[in-house]
């Protein structure tokens, strides 16, 4: 079985789209996924299966909205992938000497080139970014809240979802945890 991490879009943010984790798990334990296992509100669930991510992606999105009524976009990742998103991010030096944070953006599909391009011809101030694969790797000099970049981030065109770095290196130490125990933590 692979292990996976689901990354859900635009839940439980400002009081939009609300979704106990209590309940999210249940769903995924519902459509017969195994060792299902979420990190904080915004929707992170760790879990096994035999399926394929695409097929997952898709099976998890339409469930999602049958049960709770919300089109929700749902990148995954394994737990493989996760550990080399990490191992490829290009600002983890920079970030410790003059960075206010680093986020990755979980895109749905490798965006266009036409899209990239417009994203370059956009005002980033003094934010810099990255796309490796499916990967869009932010480094916000300063706060996200006050980047030029951040609020241009729909450019990509393709359906994306962001986490702190906190959050990714928390993820991915589940997976691997999951990984070592056999899918019991």
């Amino acid at each position: 079985m692979t292990i996976y991490l689901a990354l859900l879009r635009g839940i439980n943010v400002g009081g939009h789209n609300v979704i106990k984790m209590a309940e999210l798990k249940q769903l995924f334990e519902s459509m017969d996924l195994q060792n299902v296992k979420t990190y904080i509100q915004s929707g992170n669930v760790l879990f096994e299966s035999k399926a394929e991510s695409k097929e997952l992606s898709h099976q998890i999105e339409q469930e999602i909205k049958n049960t709770f009524g919300l089109s929700v976009p749902v990148m995954i990742r394994t737990a493989t992938e996760m550990q080399q998103i990490i191992k490829n991010c290009p600002y983890l030096a920079e970030a410790l000497l003059e960075g206010e944070s680093i986020h990755i953006s979980f895109l749905a599909d490798v965006p266009s080139q036409e899209r990239i391009d417009q994203l370059c011809n956009v005002n980033r101030g003094v934010d810099e970014y990255q796309i490796k694969g499916r990967e869009m790797y932010l480094f916000f000099r300063q706060s996200i809240r006050k980047s030029k970049l951040a609020i241009q981030l729909q450019k990509i065109g393709v359906p994306a979802t962001l986490r702190n770095w906190k959050t990714v290196a928390k993820l991915a130490s589940m997976a691997e945890v999951m990984s070592e125990t056999g899918g019991k933590m």
